[in-house]
């Protein structure tokens, strides 16, 4: 899942941060930055609607405070985007336990 590897860069970009590594900072932001990019690249904004309009200004907000932190050398603005795409993974993996459950339902039945 893309989230993942995002928080992932996130996580060890907000390590580097704070050891002042700002080679590895810039690195894993720039990582993370790429991820984000392509989520908002694959949302359909003709069939989406409201949905991928919401996720588009999520993933836009996200975007700038990584550049802001990495430009900055500023941890505060990785900790809010990580704690959105944290929210919006477990979101999705409901949705995708919710869409399971009946189809194990139909297949105990």
């Amino acid at each position: 899942m893309l989230y993942d590897g995002a928080l992932k860069y996130m996580e060890a970009g907000k390590h580097a941060v704070l050891a002042g590594d700002l080679q590895n900072q810039n690195n894993y932001l720039q990582r993370a930055q790429r991820i984000i990019m392509e989520l908002m690249s694959c949302l359909d904004m003709k069939e989406g609607g409201d949905i991928a309009k919401n996720l588009l200004a999520l993933y836009t907000y996200v975007l700038n405070e990584l550049v802001q932190a990495n430009v900055n050398d500023t941890a505060a603005p990785i900790d809010r985007s990580m704690k959105i795409l944290s929210e919006l993974r477990e979101s999705w993996v409901g949705i995708d336990k919710m869409q399971k459950e009946p189809d194990a339902e139909r297949l105990a039945s």
